[in-house]
Formats: structure tokens, sequence, C-alpha cells
């Protein structure tokens, strides 16, 4: 069974993976939906690079082709990915995969994908993204955990450093954030804050 570290950032540059790779963080999930084409390549290749230099795994969101292609050791996709994407060559590949869900019939779905984790959120409110699911809240951790058993649960959406323990005490194994890292003055710093936290 996978188990994923307590803090799991979000970012999106291959800059930001070398500075929170190196203040500590062990998995990191690249999200860059600018790029296109080769820039978003040698960005990956940047990103796998620049986590290898520190021991730790990075996600590719979205792209799963790419994370073949470039040998990414995780790939992350959203339910609308799931529509598209192949996962038999995504495990042919020997790519572990996390999928986020944010309601009952959409956690179905992904149980029946047999992923590595699943992401549940948003818990509280977000301003990263336009969310058509309201915040879920502490006790939804706690029903979905019981639901997926063994299998890793992230919850992610509008975490901070006061609010990730108190998911990791609902049932989460593992938070996501991206502002509360990279909107900090200090990221390196928050980065070490949180690991510290959540030890």
């Amino acid at each position: 069974m996978t188990t994923l570290p307590r803090l799991y950032p979000i970012v999106e540059t291959a800059a930001w993976v070398e500075r929170i790779a190196g203040a500590g963080a062990t998995l990191i999930q690249l999200r860059n939906k600018t790029l296109q084409n080769e820039d978003l390549r040698g960005e990956v290749r940047a990103a796998l690079a620049a986590a290898k230099k520190y021991g730790c795994a990075l996600v590719l969101n979205d792209y799963w082709q790419l994370a073949i292609e470039e040998g990414a050791p995780w790939v992350h996709l959203g339910q609308e990915d799931l529509d598209t994407a192949d996962l038999s060559a995504i495990r042919k590949a020997g790519i572990k995969l996390g999928l986020s869900t944010h309601d009952e019939p959409e956690l179905e779905r992904a149980l029946a994908c047999a992923p590595d984790y699943v992401a549940l959120g948003p818990v509280y409110p977000t301003t990263l993204k336009a969310m058509r699911f309201a915040p879920q809240g502490l006790e939804r951790i706690g029903e979905w955990k019981t639901r997926v058993g063994n299998l890793p649960l992230v919850a992610i959406g509008g975490i901070t450093l006061e609010r990730a323990p108190l998911c990791l005490a609902a049932g989460a194994d593992s938070v996501s954030m991206v502002s509360e890292i990279t909107a900090n003055p200090d990221p390196e710093g928050r980065t070490k804050a949180l690991i510290s936290t959540l030890r």
C-alpha cells in the first residue's frame, strides 16, 4: 500500500519545485496550466531534475502522456481527465496515480480506477480557482476516510498552517496546498514550519 508524506505542496514551475524540495518537501505536484508543447516539456524535465536532486517525488498534473514520455513517477488527474486518460498505459509505465474527488459519484468513479491516493476538496473555501462544489468541511474528511480505508486520502482547498493539523486529525493522511506556501513571504520557512507541525 502506498504511503504519502503529510505535506504535499502544489506549485506551478520547476523553480518552485527546486525551492520547496530544497526546504524539505518530499512529494510535490507540478500543475502548470499556461505552458504548452515543448515549453511545457522543458518545464517538466527541469522539475523532474530538481525533484531528483533533493530525493523528492514529482507528481505531474493532467499531462499523463508527458508523464509517461518523461518518466514522471506520479500523475494526478481530475475527473474530466478520466474521460480521455489511458489508465492501462499509465499503469504499464509504472506511474502511480492520484485522483481528485468532490462528491459521492466522483469518489465511486475514482475508487473503480484503483488509484494510489484520492484527494478530497475543497475542504475550506479557496480563492485559487472557481469551484462548483461547496467547501466539504472536516466531517467529510472522516466520512471519506471510512470509505477509502487504507487508501491514502489527501485533503486540499483553503488549507493553512493552522488548519492542516485539523485535517489530519479528521482522518486525512496528507494535506495539499498552493498559496499557503507560494504566497507566503518566506515560502521555504513556511514549508519547514508545515513539515515540523505535521510531523
